[in-house]
């Protein structure tokens, strides 16, 4: 079982920047592989970024190069850092966590907005 509370969202001005975390917890939480989705309204839930549990990260195409996904082992913590945001990178974003089963946060919402 992992258990997942994400925390850091708000509103941002368009070109502004956010940190995310996400601290994970349970028997799995080292092991899994960790990510962020998030959800516009009326859009479906993407994939934003992933990390395994070794540091290997994949981005989504629309994030890459502003978006950074880390993690830190010592606090079980996964941190999405969001650089140039732009308007449609609002969106509820949810915490991930893969080991066999899925496990999702509870979501934290970002706005960008003038």
């Amino acid at each position: 079982q992992v258990q997942l509370v994400e925390s850091g969202g708000g509103l941002v001005q368009p070109g502004g920047s956010l940190r995310l975390s996400c601290v994970a917890s349970g028997s799995l939480a080292r092991l899994a592989v960790m990510g962020w989705y998030r959800q516009a309204p009326g859009a479906q839930r993407e994939l934003v970024a992933v990390i395994s549990s070794d540091g290997l990260t994949n981005y989504a195409a629309s994030v890459n190069g502003r978006f950074t996904i880390s993690r830190a082992s010592a606090n079980n913590t996964v941190y999405l850092r969001m650089d140039k945001l732009k308007p449609e990178d609002t969106a509820v974003y949810y915490c991930n966590a893969m080991h066999g089963s899925t496990f999702w946060g509870q979501g934290t919402q970002v706005t960008v907005s003038s």
